[in-house]
């Protein structure tokens, strides 16, 4: 029987960054798939990078699926969660949630107690 995940390449795969991916923005990524294309990615990592913390997650998931769990309505494709303040730049923080302004003390006042007094 000849082996199938030799015949998996790199533009086959669901997710076209899989190789950059860290395995925790992986395991967002997979979340959306079915279980075809799971058992691609899974062919492809062992005849690849047979990452075993990889295989695993991939190998979980892909059970999750065959055991009636529905893929999420995600897109594997898309920026992942932890890139997107990054990517984007700026903070998260909203008016409702940012800390009360700061003034910072004056300069040179003698009277500013983070300054020393002479």
């Amino acid at each position: 029987m000849p082996d199938e995940s030799a015949d998996v390449q790199h533009q086959d795969l669901p997710i076209p960054d899989y190789d950059h991916l860290p395995v925790g923005d992986l395991g967002h990524r997979i979340r959306s798939l079915p279980a075809g294309d799971l058992q691609t990615l899974l062919a492809y990592e062992r005849a690849h990078g047979d990452r075993l913390p990889v295989v695993q997650l991939l190998q979980v998931r892909l059970e999750e699926v065959q055991g009636g769990a529905e893929p999420s309505g995600g897109d594997p494709s898309g920026i992942a969660p932890s890139l997107t303040d990054t990517a984007q730049g700026g903070s998260p923080v909203s008016p409702q949630t940012q800390g009360p302004p700061i003034n910072p003390p004056s300069q040179g006042v003698p009277t500013n107690p983070a300054q020393p007094r002479r």
